[in-house]
């Protein structure tokens, strides 16, 4: 599965990029002209078998922003930029991953990446063997709850994914993914 899934993963990156690059480019000019600091919000992340990648997605925080996840800050809305709640809200944030797609970083589908320094969802991956997945822009876990479940309910829907994945299985999280997208539902702020 994994020559197909990767395949996959580049051939839909490819037209995705394509086909959004005016998208690209009206986020880009966004950002850039409603906040000081760079168009990309750049994180260290732990990608397939624990190894550390650079997730590029289009920056929605201020840049005195502390490094941590978002739900462990006291009030995450006042690190917003002025466009970042509806970069966010429309999930256009994540539209760089694309780039850590075709780099064979990510896939479209996998568990989200854990953030470096979340030591308690790696440990969890790593005992449950799931680790090994090449994170994705979704996965089974974002479709599921998102950010409105814990860390081991997270993994253990990783883990589900893993020992279930497949080619049908892939398609189903991409179309729940763009449905909850348009629906709104389930989408972090």
């Amino acid at each position: 599965m994994n020559g197909m899934k990767r395949l996959f993963d580049v051939g839909v990156a490819l037209l995705a990029v394509i086909l959004f690059s005016p998208l690209f480019l009206i986020c880009i000019l966004a950002v850039r002209l409603t906040s000081k600091g760079p168009i990309f919000y750049v994180s260290d992340r732990i990608g397939a078998n624990n190894s550390h990648f650079n997730m590029i997605k289009f920056r929605t925080m201020r840049i005195d922003t502390p490094e941590v996840a978002t739900h462990l800050l006291a009030d995450p809305k006042a690190y917003l930029t002025p466009i970042g709640d509806f970069l966010r809200k429309t999930s256009l944030d994540e539209l760089p991953q694309l780039i850590n797609v075709l780099k064979g970083e990510m896939s479209i589908v996998g568990p989200r990446p854990a953030l470096f320094n979340q030591d308690d969802q790696i440990s969890l991956r790593t005992k449950a063997g799931c680790h090994v997945l090449t994170p994705g822009i979704t996965g089974w876990a974002q479709i599921n709850g998102r950010d409105d479940i814990p860390i081991s309910k997270k993994v253990e829907l990783d883990t589900w994914y893993f020992h279930n994945r497949s080619f049908g299985l892939d398609l189903k999280i991409i179309w729940l993914t763009f449905w909850k997208v348009i629906t709104k539902k389930d989408v972090s702020h």
